[in-house]
């Protein structure tokens, strides 16, 4: 029932809150029914919010086989997905083809890349939001709504929602039962019920499936063709019960029939040598199947164990590596990592031999800002064009539509000027839109001519939904790590200086994840006419406060190094500021004092690893000194010094963990590699750059930065000392 009378003059008050039982749902089915049918539409469903407002749970549907409510029983509010933007935004959302489906919606795309249209409205009275309707149409309807169809949607979800609205004023607020409630499909054009007599004279195999995907009726003809009893497959599927069937590809025909209310049709071979044609009718009451000869030598492509497939990539084939993109997508933080991905992961699954990526400039035109498999120079015509002109980007940006070009010839009637970029025989033109604007085109080209199927064209289209997302992340990224160089650059020595019988190298590299700026940092201080402070350091974080702060103290230690401190008395006095910036940030640090003409040294450490030292012979040893705690948590911490000498031609290799923190191996380990490196590059000959180069050869980019500084003693012993 649909209106707002009560079963009983109980008051609200003095109702135990319990969840609606079938019967209400089945009531609430009914006006969902109604609904559904007086707006022409196939099929929909009652979301219902649940108790802690947090997500939307599938309660009733009507049109669709129960199987199909799967991945969307349970939605969290915050997704982005039309049902729960519906709630959220208290507003309509229409969705009225797939390209619009995939600019607004590309993870369901994806999903379901079928002809359909759909709406979602709130259910919600006085500012109280129960839950969301959705109704789903063929993708055969007029892509707008009019306005008959807007007042009858909004009429209905008032409806609904008042329905609600007095369960729960009267205590019994309705809650989704264990199963979504799944009714019977609409009738349609009277009783359906199947003649089989009628049927069983026919002289082709047809089955009759119902809403719910199962076997109601098999022809006596059907039965031969498929080599099996008509009457034993009734109420399967029959992807169920035919082996030779029960490959997902054959299935996914099926849901896009169901789904689209669209024919479609499919051949496979009936082992061991029968080739069966499959053509799918949908409508509003199920699935007419009519199953033909299609003849020794059935055309089309084949999937790799022998059995017939549809033309073009079988989505299902390949759903693991478009998910797998997606995952990427998601993960990529600049433009390299986009281009890198369509051309490793894009182009394969769907054939394609060459992408080129644009986007839109400041001042609205496109620029190419990558490529993959196109020669130098080949690109020039479409890079920047000038305002007005036609290509094959800017007509699919302007328009908003993907453009399918399958063989060379449209493309050189369509643009002739483009000649150049026809080393291909087809082509997908994808525009990079997103709710707010369009912010680029991808091109993928083609080898051969292709043909484009409906369902390879859906798919594209969402996941154009998803790089052009991605695409805005990723030049934002690339913008603000620009910035974070520049920092970076501003902050750290543009040059190590020249010191007399002192040989110097330095390596710096940046994480791989975030920003590429961080904490570690370096520096090398001549003091006087003799001795000269070498510091390294990781302040904790990779961001840009975390390098605001490297600057700090940086500019610290030189200070305090320059005005004569002795290396415990500069970090000592470098950990006070530190607390005293009360940033939260902690930092370890290694400072060394060093007389190149004595080979004597004094080193500090506050919580950092400790040093390595190659002797001239090779051997390699860890400088095992005294220390203190990280910089930044006691501001009377105290950091003793060590006292070292350095033979001629020794090494001392001062570094940041990021060079033996590697994921997946044991620090120990990697400590003792990377001394093995050392021992085996740092002769004495070895120019310094060379070693460095030798210590981060194969070093896995990591999540943490990694910083190296090495100095070599050359100038002989003399009688001067620290």
């Amino acid at each position: 029932m649909c209106d707002d009378s009560t079963a009983d003059g109980v008051p609200a008050a003095g109702r135990p809150a319990v969840a609606a039982g079938r019967g209400e749902l089945r009531e609430l089915g009914v006006c969902l029914t109604g609904v559904v049918s007086g707006l022409g539409a196939y099929g929909g469903g009652v979301y219902l919010l649940d108790p802690g407002g947090e997500a939307l749970e599938l309660a009733v549907f009507t049109g669709l086989p129960p199987q199909f409510a799967g991945p969307w029983r349970r939605i969290r509010l915050d997704a982005p997905v039309g049902v729960a933007e519906a709630v959220r935004e208290r507003e309509l959302v229409w969705v009225g083809d797939t390209q619009e489906m995939a600019r607004r919606y590309p993870r369901t795309a994806l999903i379901l890349p079928y002809r359909l249209a759909f709406a979602c409205l709130p259910l919600a009275t006085d500012g109280r939001a129960h839950g969301a309707l959705f109704v789903n149409w063929a993708g055969s309807r007029p892509r707008l709504l009019d306005a008959d169809e807007r007042e009858g949607l909004r009429a209905a979800a008032s409806a609904l929602g008042r329905v609600l609205t007095h369960a729960a004023d009267t205590g019994r607020p309705m809650r989704p039962a264990a199963e979504p409630l799944v009714l019977p499909g609409l009738p349609h054009g009277g009783d359906r019920t199947p003649d089989g007599s009628a049927l069983a004279r026919l002289p082709e195999g047809l089955c009759v499936l119902g809403v719910d995907g199962r076997v109601a009726l098999t022809t006596p003809v059907a039965g031969v063709m498929l080599g099996t009893a008509p009457d034993a497959l009734l109420g399967q599927s029959l992807w169920e019960a035919l082996p030779w069937l029960a490959h997902p590809v054959y299935e996914e025909r099926y849901r896009a029939a169901a789904m689209s209310r669209q024919p479609t049709a499919f051949t496979v071979l009936r082992p061991p040598d029968r080739w069966l044609s499959f053509q799918l009718y949908p409508d509003a009451s199920g699935i007419t199947v009519r199953i033909t000869e299609a003849g020794p030598k059935a055309a089309g492509p084949r999937l790799p164990g022998g059995e017939g497939a549809p033309e073009g990539p079988a989505r299902l084939d390949g759903v693991y590596h478009v998910l797998h993109l997606v995952g990427a997508l998601a993960r990529a933080t600049g433009v390299r990592d986009i281009v890198r991905l369509i051309a490793d992961e894009m182009l394969p699954v769907f054939g394609a031999a060459r992408a080129v990526l644009l986007a839109v400039e400041a001042d609205g035109r496109l620029r190419v800002i990558g490529a993959h498999g196109y020669r130098p120079g080949v690109l020039e015509r479409i890079d920047r064009p000038a305002r007005g002109a036609e290509t094959p980007g800017t007509s699919a940006l302007s328009t908003g539509a993907p453009l399918f070009l399958e063989d060379r010839l449209e493309l050189l009637r369509r643009y002739p000027r483009h000649a150049a970029l026809a080393n291909g025989s087809a082509w997908a033109v994808l525009p990079l839109l997103t709710p707010e604007r369009g912010v680029g085109a991808c091109l993928l080209s083609y080898d051969r001519p292709h043909r484009f199927l409906a369902e390879e064209r859906a798919t594209l289209t969402a996941l154009a939904g998803l790089i052009a997302q991605a695409l805005v992340r990723a030049r934002q990224y690339d913008a603000a790590s620009g910035l974070a160089r520049d920092l970076q650059d501003a902050l750290l020595p543009h040059r190590l200086p020249r010191i007399p019988g002192l040989e110097t190298a330095v390596r710096y590299l940046p994480a791989a994840e975030g920003l590429s700026v961080g904490g570690d940092f370096y520096d090398l201080i001549a003091l006087d006419h003799h001795r000269v402070a070498a510091v390294i350091g990781d302040i904790q974080g990779h961001n840009a406060p975390a390098a605001a702060l490297m600057g700090q103290i940086r500019t610290a230690v030189r200070a305090h190094a320059s005005g004569g401190a002795d290396p415990r008395r500069v970090l000592a006095l470098t950990n006070r500021l530190l607390t005293a910036l009360d940033t939260e940030l902690l930092a370890s640090a290694a400072y060394v004092r060093l007389d190149p003409r004595s080979h004597r040294a004094l080193l500090a450490r506050a919580g950092h690893p400790h040093p390595l030292l190659r002797h001239a012979d090779g051997r390699v040893e860890a400088l095992k000194s005294a220390g203190g705690i990280l910089l930044g948590i006691d501001p009377r911490a105290a950091y003793p010094h060590t006292r070292l000498c350095l033979p001629a031609g020794a090494t001392l290799a001062l570094y940041t963990d990021g060079l033996t923190d590697v994921p997946g191996t044991d620090p120990d380990h990697a400590l003792t590699a990377l001394a093995r490196r050392l021992s085996e590059a740092g002769g004495p000959g070895a120019p310094l750059d060379e070693v460095a180069d030798a210590l981060l050869r194969d070093h896995p980019a990591g999540t943490d930065d990694t910083t190296l500084l090495l100095l070599r003693t050359t100038a002989p012993v003399s009688g001067a000392s620290e």
